[in-house]
């Protein structure tokens, strides 16, 4: 489901997925377009960035 993030209001504006494949490994992006990873499937991935987004805050 999408939402605004915190501060945002209006529509939501269209968002870039943050994760890749690379030969068969899977990784994130960050905002500033940083790769994190890797990790060895999306399931490890998603975890990996909802982590990463909880502790930005």
């Amino acid at each position: 489901m999408l939402q605004n993030r915190r501060g945002e209001t209006g529509s939501i504006p269209h968002r870039s997925g943050r994760l890749h494949c690379i030969e068969n490994q899977w990784f994130f992006a960050t905002r500033n377009g940083r790769l994190e990873g890797p990790y060895r499937d999306q399931d490890e991935a998603e975890a990996a960035l909802r982590r990463f987004l909880d502790r930005r805050g």
